[in-house]
Formats: structure tokens, C-alpha cells, sequence
């Protein structure tokens, strides 16, 4: 389903709207960043009322950068202030859930006790699954790169033209999510950064953005080198046992591991604290990534997705995950 054949009903549910949060997942990256921030601006236009729930304290370093240039521009409020904010009368507020649908995922699952089911709304490209969250407004797109394609789409037909920075914020995120434009991406994908660049993206701050330490760089390198090849064409990779990851390193070096020959599939196992192992994973279409690692309490959808273990070790996900791969008969 494409999002703009949906904005009448868009349309309709914005206009009751009088006050409307704006919440992605945990642990921002660009494509939920991008795409919140694109649709502040959207739903301003609109004359909303718009806040962003942001809890996060630590942040990869493409959105801590953008944070903190943009600090005081946009209305950031934590959930905690939520309630403080909402407007007076009841129904005509609205929670918009930007790329992700499940619930255990967003920044705080208490924001959603504030509204009513059919106050919520999801914009998202991942597939559903058994946590998504209940609600009939829910707006999916698996076929869509990226959440900031999917708004990118409804700021060109609502006519909206962003500022060269906050255009090049949604590219970002398209990047992102598309590995360089190399995975899942298609005409309409080309076509929302065409549109972007129209409006003044700037491909070398996109670089900026993603831009990464050489000494994080150097732990990618390392991650790749200790790989497990199974079937001849998937790829396993396990981080170092006393090594703390970010996220963004790990679906990095999951992305990587598909430029070779042969590999269609594959996984990083690695630690993001020291009671949390995370999986990344990518495939090239032929396998379906969100249903293996939902198996494993996680989710995405068919290209790539993600899942995290608490109070486990690297080895024994890693036998997990075997055991799933076995069973699925990938």
C-alpha cells in the first residue's frame, strides 16, 4: 500500500486532530529521525499542534549530530510531559508511531495509556507481527525503503516544501535504510531523492551524517572476519565476548557480509550492553528476515530486521539462531 493512496483518510484523521505527538522507535537512527522531523513539518503546515517524544539519552552519532544542531528549533518533550501537553479536549489528540509498529519498540510503552486505540497512529515500512500495536489506523508499506520515503511521498503531495537541511535529513535516512541505495530500493525510491534534491539535500552532508569512527570502523573489520558461512550462502558473524557494540556497527557489518559472492543472507551477533545481546539481519529478498527473528522476539521485514536477548551469550543466541535457520529449512 502506498501512503499517498491512503491521504484522504490521512487527510480526514489529521483535520479532527488538534494536538499530535510524534514517537518512533528506540535507539533513534536517521530514518526515524528523518522521517519524525519531516512529518513536524508536514502536520505544522496543517497548523497542529506537534511535539517529539524523544527519551533516548544515548544516540548514534549521525542523530546526536543532528540533535544537537537543531536544539531549540523543534518542540522536543520526554513521555514523562506528555500529559501536560495534551489538549483539552480528549479526542482531538493524536500519537503518530513513525517506523516501527511494534510495541515493545517505541520510545515508551506507557505513552501509548494516554490514548485511545483509535487515537494512534502508525506510518511504517516493516511488516507487522504479534506485538504490533492495535489500532485501525495503521499505514504500512513493506514495499517503501524507508519511513522517510514514505513521508518524503506525502510532503510532495501535500505541497510542501522543506528547507535544504531538513530535506537533506530525510535523504539521510534513506540512505541509511537502503545501505547506499544497494538494497531494497526501486524507482520510487530514486524518485523521493530526486524530489529531495530538488529541494536542496545536500549529498555531502548526508556523508557527514553517516560518518563513523575509525576505531569503529577497525571493530567492523573484525566482526566481518569472524564469519560462519552455512548452506554455502549464509553468512553468521559474531562480535568479541567482552566487546560493547552500538546497533548501527552491527547492521553495518550485517549489510557488508552481503557484497560477497554468494551470500544472500545473513545475521550479526553482538553485544550493545553488558545484559543485551542484538542481532542484525539482511537478506537480499530470497530469505525473510523478520520471520526468522521473530522467533527470537524481534522483528523488520523480508530484507532486514533486528532482535535483542536479555541475560544471554553471544554463543548461546548464536545456537539460537542455528536452531531457527534449521527449522525454517532456509
Amino acid at each position: 500500500m502506498k501512503i499517498i493512496e491512503k491521504k484522504k483518510e490521512l487527510k480526514a484523521i489529521f483535520r479532527k486532530s488538534k494536538t499530535i505527538f510524534i514517537m518512533a522507535h528506540k535507539d533513534l537512527d536517521l530514518d526515524a529521525l528523518g522521517s519524525s522531523i519531516g512529518m513536524y513539518f508536514l502536520l505544522e503546515r496543517l497548523n497542529k499542534n506537534c511535539y517529539l517524544v524523544i527519551d533516548d539519552r544515548n544516540h548514534e552519532m549521525g542523530v546526536q549530530k543532528v540533535l544537537q544542531e537543531l536544539e531549540g528549533c523543534l518542540k522536543i518533550i520526554t513521555s514523562k510531559s506528555i500529559e501536560e501537553h495534551l489538549y483539552i479536549r480528549h479526542k482531538r489528540n493524536l500519537l503518530l508511531i513513525l517506523d516501527t509498529n511494534k510495541k515493545e519498540l517505541v520510545q515508551n510503552t506507557e505513552v501509548l495509556d494516554y490514548f485511545d486505540q483509535d487515537q494512534i497512529m502508525i506510518i511504517d515500512h516493516h511488516d507487522i507481527g504479534e506485538t504490533t500495536i492495535d489500532t485501525p489506523l495503521t499505514f504500512i508499506d513493506t514495499e517503501a525503503s524507508s519511513t522517510c520515503e514514505m513521508v518524503t511521498n506525502l510532503l510532495e503531495s501535500y505541497h510542501v516544501k522543506l528547507d535544504p537541511y531538513y530535506s537533506t535529513l530525510l535523504l539521510s535516512g534513506i540512505v541509511l535504510d537502503t545501505n547506499n541505495f544497494t538494497l531494497k530500493t526501486d524507482g520510487d525510491t530514486f524518485y523521493s531523492a530526486y524530489y529531495l534534491s530538488c529541494m536542496g539535500a545536500s549529498p555531502k552532508k548526508v556523508q557527514y551524517l553517516l560518518k563513523q569512527e575509525l576505531e569503529n570502523y577497525k571493530e567492523l573489520q573484525k566482526i566481518i572476519t569472524n564469519v560462519d558461512i552455512l548452506k554455502n550462502n549464509i553468512a553468521i558473524s559474531k562480535g568479541g565476548s567482552y566487546t560493547i557494540y552500538r546497533k548501527e556497527e552491527l547492521a553495518k557489518a550485517a549489510d557488508t557480509l552481503l557484497f560477497f559472492n554468494n551470500i544472500e543472507l545473513s545475521f550479526v551477533i553482538g553485544k550493545v550492553s553488558n545484559k543485551t545481546i542484538h542481532i542484525s539481519g539482511r537478506s537480499l529478498g530470497k530469505y525473510n528476515v523478520s520471520k526468522i527473528l521473530e522467533k527470537l522476539g524481534g522483528g523488520g521485514d523480508v530484507m532486514g530486521g533486528a532482535a535483542q536477548i536479555k541475560d544471554s551469550t553471544i554463543s548461546k543466541v548464536e545456537q539460537k539462531l542455528l536452531q531457527i535457520i534449521k527449522n525454517e529449512e532456509v
